[in-house]
C-alpha cells in the first residue's frame, strides 16, 4: 500500500497525525505499506512557494491513495486564485479526476443527542451524497473580476457541465444504490438554470438502464428542506458540485457535527483521496480540540474503497463506535455525562479500542 499523506493546514495536521496513528494500529504487520508525505495549501507555499508545488503532484500521481488533511488559510480568497492555499485541494481533484465524492451521512447510536433534530428523526439515519466533483461552478471557464465602463467592478463564474460528466456520475450513483437500499434522489435546479435542465435529462437518460432502482428529483431548494424535515427518506443523493457541497455540510449536522464526517474522492480506478469534510478550523487549530473522528473514518473508506480491506476498514468502524459508546467526546460532539478528551486522546482511545476488539 503506497500513501500519500497530506495533512494541510490547521488541524488538518491534529487529525491526520491520529488517522495515520490508527492506520499504523490497524494495519500493523499484516500488509506492506509505504507512507510518503507531501506539503499542501499553506504547507505547500512556505516549503516550495506553491500551494500544490510539483514534488507533491508527483507524489500523488504515484500513489495509490491520498490522505488529506484540510488546506486554506483565513483571508486567503483575497490571493489569486491558483494560489490561494485553499485551491489546492480543487487543483488536485483536477489532476487526478477524482470525479465521484462520496459523502455518507450516517448516525452513530450513540450520538443520537448530538443532533440538533428530534431524535425520532434521525435516528437510524444513513445517507449516502454522492457529488460531482470536477466540474461545475468551481472550474466552469470564464471567471473572473473585471472593472465596467462606469468604474464599477463585477464578478462572474460559469455553471458547466457536459453530458459525459453528468452520466458518469450518474452511473456511479445508480451503481452505488444497488449495493444499498436502490433509491436514487437527483438534486438540481433545473426550473431556472439550463445547466440543471441538461442535468435532468441526462440523469433520467441513465435511470432507465437501471430499471431495479426508483429515481426521484428534487430541485435543490426543496432537496435542502426534506434533508432537514425528513432525512430519513433519502439513500443515495446525487447532485453536481456546489449543491453537493452546500447539501453535504447541512447533513453533517444530522449527525452531531461535522467533525463526524468522512469522504471519499474517487476516479474512475481505485485510486482515491480520502478527507474529513471538515475545514482548517483556525480558531481552534493547534490546541488539541479538534475532533479526529472524520479523519480516522475517512481513512477507514480508504482502506475499504481504494486497498479492499474490508476486515480492517471494518475494524476501525467498531472501534470508533465503541469509543462512543464508553462516553467519550471531543468538545463538538459533547454531551453531558460523557468523557471530554482532546484530539490525541481521542486517537489514542480508537486503538485501544483496536487491541480489545483484535483480543
Amino acid at each position: 500500500m503506497k500513501i500519500a499523506v497530506m495533512p494541510g493546514d490547521g488541524i488538518g495536521q491534529e487529525v491526520t497525525d491520529q488517522a495515520v496513528k490508527v492506520l499504523k494500529a490497524v494495519v500493523g504487520n499484516h500488509l506492506p505499506m509505504e507512507l510518503v508525505y507531501a506539503p499542501v495549501g499553506q504547507a505547500g507555499v512556505d516549503a516550495a512557494g506553491d500551494p500544490l508545488p510539483v514534488q507533491t503532484r508527483e507524489i500523488a500521481d504515484k500513489a495509490e491513495a491520498i490522505l488529506f488533511g484540510s488546506a486554506g488559510v483565513p483571508g486567503d480568497e483575497a490571493i489569486e486564485y491558483k494560489m490561494r492555499p485553499g485551491a489546492s485541494l480543487l487543483r488536485l481533484r483536477k489532476q487526478l479526476n477524482l470525479f465521484a465524492n462520496f459523502r455518507p451521512a450516517f448516525l452513530f447510536p450513540e450520538l443520537i443527542g448530538a443532533s440538533t433534530l428530534k431524535p425520532e428523526v434521525v435516528e437510524g439515519l444513513d445517507i449516502m451524497i454522492l457529488r460531482e466533483l470536477t466540474g461545475d461552478i468551481y472550474f466552469g471557464e470564464p471567471r473572473g473580476v473585471h472593472t465596467l465602463p462606469n468604474g464599477e467592478r463585477e464578478a462572474f463564474n460559469t455553471m458547466r457541465y457536459s453530458e459525459s460528466e453528468i452520466r458518469r456520475i450518474g452511473h456511479v450513483a445508480f451503481q452505488t444504490a444497488r449495493l444499498r437500499s436502490h433509491k436514487v434522489c437527483s438534486v438540481d435546479k433545473a426550473n431556472v438554470l439550463e445547466t440543471m435542465q441538461l442535468w435532468r435529462e441526462v440523469m433520467t437518460e441513465v435511470g432507465r438502464e437501471y430499471p431495479d432502482v426508483e429515481l426521484s428529483h428534487l430541485f435543490v431548494d426543496a432537496a435542502a428542506m426534506q434533508l432537514m424535515r425528513a432525512p430519513k427518506q433519502f439513500d443515495v443523493m446525487v447532485t453536481g458540485n456546489i449543491f453537493g457541497d452546500i447539501l453535504s455540510d447541512a447533513a453533517a449536522m444530522l449527525t452531531g457535527s461535522i467533525g463526524m464526517l468522512p469522504s471519499a474522492s474517487l476516479s474512475k480506478g481505485h485510486k482515491g483521496l480520502y478527507e474529513p469534510v471538515h475545514g482548517t478550523a483556525p480558531d481552534i487549530a493547534g490546541q488539541n480540540l479538534a475532533n479526529p473522528l472524520a479523519s480516522i473514518l475517512s481513512m477507514a473508506m480508504m482502506l475499504r474503497l481504494s486497498f479492499h480491506q474490508l476486515e480492517l476498514a471494518t475494524l476501525v468502524e467498531q472501534a470508533v463506535q465503541r469509543v462512543l459508546a464508553d462516553g467519550l467526546r471531543t468538545g463538538d460532539i459533547y454531551q453531558q455525562g460523557c468523557n471530554k478528551v482532546g484530539t490525541e486522546e481521542m486517537g489514542d482511545a480508537v486503538v485501544k479500542a483496536l487491541v480489545l476488539l483484535r483480543n
